[in-house]
């Protein structure tokens, strides 16, 4: 019995609705249309019969009928990092405010599984993919275009067509972090970094270095891993076990410098920040915590999920609005962000 009534239920159509509450199939249409022409009565009519009846939008059918499936791809690696792990709640969030659906990719961090995920964002007719790591070739950034899917890219290099980039200044911030250095007195500086090479960390690298150059101090560089609380230990082995130890860092990012301070307190008896200075990215919960109280950047993660969807829906109501125009390449839109300082207390005079 159960089994017959849901079978009921799910066959149930707006026709059905519309018979029930006396007004036409298109009223129906108009009442489940946000922003739709449609009098209060005949809403409460509709709304009223739709629950005697146990009936509910078929989404999907409605996304075909406008050629929008109403799924947003976000296609990411290492999801459990504290700082991806917010940006992909937020924009989940933020998308399904707008009545979207969100499906998640994960990726490794090689180009080529990011372009295979976006085929498959292609062959699900995805509205949209949001790439949070790695960078698709331009065929395949071209091919979603053509096929109508909007790419936004967040923190990636370049700019595709049809594209939104959200980028972060992130030689700006470098450049802040060794002038903090500097004031405080350091003199050998270095910057541990992971093997990811990705965009954002490879600038935050280039920025460092010339930086130090600029301010002539000296500088290193020392690479191993990701970008986990694992590779900041080894990190600090490898740095601290120099002849010259430096006496400042610039960790890549803060799960990494946890990692690195833990191990030079721990096993090299170390004091942050009278023996070294340590800098830290992206301002997760633990880099608050007492017994880090790390001085890092904080990156406007919130603005990016937001300005994301806002851009997307934007789109989307300005194709409703055009003709779209045959062969027509939409060129890309960039948009650069700044990270906040957050001053605590692992450099010296912060």
């Amino acid at each position: 019995m159960e089994v017959k009534m849901a079978m009921d239920k799910a066959m149930i159509s707006a026709k059905d609705v519309a018979e029930l509450a006396g007004v036409s199939r298109s009223a129906v249409s108009r009442t489940y249309t946000p922003g739709a022409s449609v009098s209060a009565t005949t809403r409460e009519r509709v709304m009223r019969a739709a629950e005697e009846l146990g009936y509910h939008v078929n989404h999907l059918a409605r996304g075909l009928v406008r050629n929008r499936s109403g799924i947003v791809c976000l296609i990411v690696s290492e999801l459990a990092t504290p700082y991806r792990a917010s940006l992909v709640r937020l924009l989940t969030q933020h998308l399904q405010d707008a009545g979207k659906i969100a499906m998640l990719i994960n990726t490794d961090r090689s180009d080529d599984s990011v372009s295979q995920a976006l085929q498959q964002a292609i062959n699900f007719r995805a509205d949209a993919s949001f790439v949070l790591s790695g960078m698709p070739d331009s065929g395949i950034a071209r091919l979603c275009h053509k096929h109508g899917q909007r790419l936004v890219l967040i923190n990636r290099n370049d700019t595709l067509p049809g594209s939104l980039s959200i980028r972060l200044d992130n030689e700006e911030a470098a450049g802040r972090v060794v002038m903090a250095f500097a004031r405080a007195g350091c003199r050998r500086i270095a910057f541990a970094n992971s093997l990811a090479g990705t965009p954002s960390l490879m600038a935050r690298e280039r920025g460092f270095l010339q930086a130090a150059e600029a301010a002539g101090l000296e500088e290193s560089v020392e690479r191993f891993g990701t970008t986990s609380y694992e590779s900041g230990q080894i990190l600090a082995h490898r740095l601290l076990t120099r002849r010259e130890r430096p006496d400042a860092v610039f960790c890549v990012t803060d799960l990494l410098a946890c990692g690195f301070m833990d191990e030079a307190r721990h096993r090299f008896g170390l004091r942050i920040p009278q023996d070294l200075c340590v800098a830290g990215y992206d301002d997760i919960p633990q880099a608050a915590w007492s017994s880090y109280n790390l001085t890092t950047f904080t990156q406007p993660v919130a603005l990016f999920a937001q300005d994301a969807v806002s851009w997307l829906m934007a789109e989307e109501q300005k194709e409703e609005n055009t003709m779209p125009t045959l062969g027509q390449e939409i060129p890309g839109e960039t948009r650069l962000y700044h990270a906040d300082f957050v001053w605590r207390g692992t450099i010296r005079g912060a």
